[in-house]
């Protein structure tokens, strides 16, 4: 049987750093080790948490329940052509480190993922991408365990239903499944460079790169977020904290009379727009609160300034930017971040 912890402190277990408590703690590395700590839970009818990287959660309180870190490890490969290549990785390999795996042995698909904070097993969960790349573009299925029947079961590219940062996990299928594991196909030989999105081409010409690798790609991500986000080590945050909103065209059309220089991202009938322009128009860029900011040079990322705050100052300051930019824009910001 695992080890269980009691009154155990979550703040190394996020990335904000919050001083949150779980009331028990139990640290996994094998299928047969989770399953052995959820069925202690049925007997005693605990809530769960489960706990990857900690980079995509803000803990408000502490966890009057049985907090599961998922620390199952391993990266399998298996060849199915000449240039294609299956990777399967468990869900609790760190996501960032598994990139530059990938890298190492040629394999294509995930360079513009550098440097994403979290680990493989929450990836599907809210369909991780930047920088013109989503999961869904690479993915091929993830194994889970079904937390009703606790039987494993496969989820392929079509049942995930992955939109945009969303997915079956986050929907429907929220607090029912643990995933155990994620399968990419990836390229051996014929990749496909995408350096059309956001800074990246400026970023290569920088480095005096015309002809990139998926080495060089990555290299040209990790420099961009290394540029314009903190590093979660250093000060505490969980990335960017609100999604892009996507809003009608008409909508859009009449903001623009107001913002001339509002941006946006056509899409069909609608069009995405960057929420951090939204939330540094109305003055949040570098702002303070108490122990809570929005970073510098990043609205979009909100920071545990002081080292102190608590998750539910943390949120408090995140209503605070919800309410200013539906006063100013009439439009509602939403939380990317899981509030627990």
């Amino acid at each position: 049987m695992v080890e269980m912890q009691e009154n155990f402190s979550l703040k190394s277990h996020n990335t904000f750093g919050v001083d949150a408590r779980a009331r028990y703690f139990m640290e996994v590395h094998s299928k047969e080790e989770l399953i052995d700590a959820l069925n202690y839970s049925k007997t005693s009818t605990l809530p769960l948490l489960f706990l990857g990287g900690g980079s995509n959660i803000l803990l408000t309180t502490d966890f009057e329940g049985l907090a599961i870190k998922l620390g199952l490890e391993g990266i399998q490969e298996e060849f199915i052509s000449d240039n294609e290549v299956l990777v399967t990785a468990k869900a609790g390999e760190n996501w960032h480190e598994f990139v530059m795996f990938c890298l190492k042995k040629n394999y294509g698909g995930l360079e513009n993922l550098s440097l994403i904070p979290g680990n493989v097993g929450t990836s599907p969960m809210q369909n991780i991408g930047a920088y013109g790349t989503e999961i869904k573009d690479t993915f091929v299925s993830c194994t889970v365990l079904n937390l009703e029947k606790m039987q494993l079961e496969t989820f392929n590219l079509e049942q995930c239903r992955f939109g945009y940062r969303d997915s079956v996990f986050k929907q429907e299928g929220k607090g029912k499944y643990v995933i155990l594991d994620v399968t990419f196909k990836l390229t051996r030989k014929n990749h496909h460079i995408k350096t059309e999105y956001g800074a990246i081409q400026s970023e290569l010409q920088h480095l005096g790169i015309e002809n990139p690798t998926i080495q060089d790609v990555s290299q040209a991500v990790i420099n961009i977020r290394q540029s314009k986000l903190p590093n979660p080590k250093e000060i505490g945050n969980a990335g960017s904290f609100f999604k892009n909103p996507t809003i009608p065209l008409p909508q859009f059309e009449r903001l623009k009379e107001s913002f001339p220089q509002i941006p946006g991202y056509a899409n069909g009938d609608f069009v995405k727009v960057p929420a951090g322009w939204l939330i540094e128009q109305c003055g949040w860029k570098g702002k303070q609160i108490g122990n809570v900011a929005s970073h510098q040079l990043q609205a979009l990322v909100i920071i545990n300034a002081t080292g102190q705050a608590t998750g539910q100052e943390i949120f408090d300051f995140s209503t605070e930017i919800i309410n200013s930019v539906k006063e100013k824009f009439g439009i509602e910001l939403e939380r990317e971040v899981n509030i627990i």
